[in-house]
């Protein structure tokens, strides 16, 4: 089964070369990595073709205007799907999320357990041994009891950006009429949740360093108010009628 790891990239030249040394050499054999170049104003763009000519089955995509943190997952997932992968996750630029685990975490969608699969931080306690702050911390959990209770899911938090998801998930999707913002992760969980998909969760360590993050926590804080008030409203569930009906037989 073909398998895809999209690497959404914006500043980040002295990151992403530290990434793919740490993907499990496994999953070369059928796999690749998409690169995607966001516009960055630095070289990240640079870097990542300068990475494509020494890693065999690495892709790159460069936006020609910035797009966001969703916008640039967007098009590597498309990509992924043009070049025939079956299984897709999510790898941060920054090497926050361990790259090593991308097989492990794919493991309940190759076995056909799960559409769509979080690396949780929450669970067995990750988010705090890994350095989160209390200021991070708190607005996550309170956050994330409110979207359980607007979502009606069992989340033991939203906001982990190591997501991945079966090709079947990302056909019965509307996915690319998603926000191109940081609420991209979260919003497919709810597309999951309407399709009759519980999202499994899977235990992550956690390397927080603040410096290279990009996410502002009051803008997003209040983003995450306005996509629920969006869900309440019915916004999703008008997407996914319209995706079903304009969808092939």
């Amino acid at each position: 089964m073909k398998k895809a790891i999209v690497i959404p990239s914006y500043r980040a030249a002295k990151t992403l070369p530290g990434v793919l040394p740490r993907i499990p050499a496994a999953f070369w054999a059928d796999g690749i990595a998409i690169i995607v170049n966001d516009k960055s104003p630095d070289n990240t763009g640079e870097v990542a073709e300068d990475l494509k000519t020494r890693w065999p089955g690495v892709e790159v995509v460069h936006h020609e205007v910035n797009r966001g943190y969703g916008g640039a997952q967007k098009s590597g997932l498309k990509r992924g799907l043009e070049l025939g992968a079956e299984v897709f996750a999510v790898v941060h630029s920054d090497g926050q999320y361990a790259p090593e685990l991308v097989l492990d975490l794919m493991k309940p969608i190759l076995e056909g357990k799960s559409h769509i699969v979080q690396g949780s931080r929450m669970i067995a306690g990750g988010a705090r041994a890994g350095g989160m702050p209390l200021v991070r911390y708190i607005p996550n959990r309170a956050l994330t009891v409110l979207e359980n209770l607007v979502f009606q899911t069992r989340m033991a938090e939203f906001h982990s950006g190591y997501m991945l998801y079966s090709r079947t998930m990302l056909a019965r999707s509307p996915f690319e009429k998603l926000q191109n913002n940081y609420n991209f992760d979260a919003e497919m969980i709810v597309l999951a949740k309407l399709l009759g998909w519980e999202c499994a969760q899977l235990p992550i360590p956690t390397r927080y360093d603040d410096e290279v993050s990009s996410l502002r926590p009051i803008p997003y804080g209040i983003n995450v108010l306005k996509m629920m008030a969006r869900h309440l409203g019915g916004h999703y569930r008008r997407l996914m009628v319209e995706h079903r009906a304009s969808s092939p037989a």
